[in-house]
């Protein structure tokens, strides 16, 4: 079999049984900044009930703290404007900064100035008070819920390409 006869037959599969290629426009009507905690927003990108996976940028106006939190999955941030940090560890992320985090990491992440970073998130997202007490667990469906809620609220066409 030729390769020209194996590259045809690839693409037949691809067309058939591949999820399509998605675009997100950079306008807020494919996809709203919606409140989320104290002097921030998210932008969400992508959900995927499978494998519990959601992209979203996170956008914090202005200096902050977000809160203690620990992942159950891994995570990958790209920050893209101003910058944060974890009070536990000793880096800034800044513009162009690349992060990952291992599951089962807790932290509180800071932001003196603001910021934005896309975050994709894999696994339940866990909030803790002071005192190490579970606060609440986002996950998938938490933030499939925090979409459509404010979507259905303020008379927003949802946009199924973000269901990926």
């Amino acid at each position: 079999m030729s390769i020209a006869d194996t590259n045809s037959r690839l693409e037949s599969v691809v067309r058939e049984y591949a999820f399509p290629d998605v675009h997100i426009g950079a306008g807020d009507e494919e996809s709203p900044w919606v409140p989320f905690k104290e002097s921030s927003f998210i932008r969400h990108l992508a959900f995927d009930v499978r494998s519990n996976m959601y992209v979203n940028v996170l956008w914090v106006t202005k200096g902050g703290i977000l809160g203690r939190h620990r992942h159950r999955g891994r995570v990958f941030g790209y920050t893209v404007e101003g910058s944060w940090r974890y009070l536990e560890y000793d880096w800034i992320a800044r513009p162009g900064s690349y992060v990952q985090e291992s599951p089962g990491a807790t932290h509180t992440l800071v932001s003196d100035e603001g910021m934005k970073t896309i975050f994709w998130l894999n696994g339940s997202l866990e909030f803790y008070d002071d005192h190490e007490k579970l606060i609440e667990t986002l996950d998938v469906f938490w933030f499939i819920d925090h979409y459509l809620s404010y979507c259905r609220e303020h008379g927003i066409k949802v946009n199924k390409k973000l269901f990926v």
